[in-house]
């Protein structure tokens, strides 16, 4: 009789403590306030930024655009954009293998270096560029002598836009690849495969989702860059003034309508960021409970 109680006793399931002990008010109070929150400090800039660019109509919406001062502010920001984020991937990737894959003396002090545009303010960042490249910077002379502008001109508001923004695809790969480990990799060489190979058929589709996101992030955080830019351009209307730039001038000129139209492309460009957010990592949940399916089908 002790036997089978005791049998009974070792095979029910223990029993769970309520996870959640707080009365039913105190939980709605913490939602209400964060609501509030969001409301407050997220959504109403959000919506008012899209109601304030179209208070006097659509046409004057797109005229904000077709101005030539808009379009070369757009067209800049597109290129410090175009060329930053194939640079920050590249050197992403790189890094979160190195990281992640090998011991080296120094690991630590390039996880720290990666980390550093989080540290800096980007004001500095543009200082620090003129610093080396301007008129009496380091370089300034020799670039001069040999007619070639670097700040107040596109190339140096691509080199602060690629510094301020080079740690978002690799933060978004080291914990992912570091997490992932290295068996698949090390199989594929063991049966022939080249270190391309690996690459291409392994490592990426692994990788592609955090890539993805960390592209996403980068090539959001390029186009709305104010600090360093700001530093580096000259603010020269129709030459150096990327769409943040763009905004702050005609926002000081009390032009609003138009400052509000040009400011609902980066409000528009923030919401498709947090869309591909969701997309990527729904994606992701999907293929990793896929694989874990897969894994137990195996097993069985």
């Amino acid at each position: 009789m002790a036997g089978s109680v005791a049998l009974r006793t070792a095979a029910s399931p223990p029993v769970r403590r309520a996870a959640n002990t707080e009365p039913a008010w105190v939980r709605w109070a913490l939602i209400a306030v964060a609501v509030a929150f969001l409301t407050l400090l997220l959504f109403m800039p959000l919506i008012l930024v899209f109601v304030y660019a179209f208070r006097e109509g659509v046409l004057e919406y797109i005229a904000a655009f077709l101005h030539p001062d808009g379009q070369s502010a757009v067209v800049l920001t597109l290129i410090a954009a175009a060329v930053s984020v194939p640079l920050n991937t590249a050197f992403g990737i790189a890094a979160a293998w190195a990281i992640a894959r090998f011991e080296f003396r120094g690991k630590n002090v390039l996880i720290t270096l990666i980390d550093m545009p989080f540290a800096i303010s980007p004001v500095i960042a543009g200082l620090l560029f003129v610093i080396v490249f301007g008129a009496n910077g380091w370089l300034g002379p020799w670039l001069i002598e040999h007619d070639i502008r670097i700040i107040f001109a596109t190339p140096g508001i691509i080199l602060a836009t690629t510094f301020v923004t080079f740690p978002f695809v690799a933060r978004e790969l080291i914990p992912l690849m570091q997490a992932q480990g290295s068996d698949e990799e090390y199989a594929a060489l063991t049966l022939g495969a080249s270190g391309w190979q690996v690459f291409r058929r392994v490592t990426l589709p692994n990788i592609k989702w955090g890539l993805l996101y960390g592209m996403v992030l980068c090539n959001a955080r390029a186009m709305g860059e104010f600090g360093a830019v700001s530093v580096v351009s000259g603010h020269i209307r129709g030459l150096t003034n990327t769409v943040p730039l763009h905004i702050e001038v005609l926002y000081n000129d009390y032009q609003t309508t138009a400052a509000f139209a040009m400011a609902s492309l980066l409000a528009a460009l923030a919401l498709v960021t947090l869309a591909v957010k969701l997309v990527v990592e729904w994606k992701a949940g999907r293929d990793h409970a896929r694989a874990v399916r897969d894994m137990g089908g195996g097993e069985a």
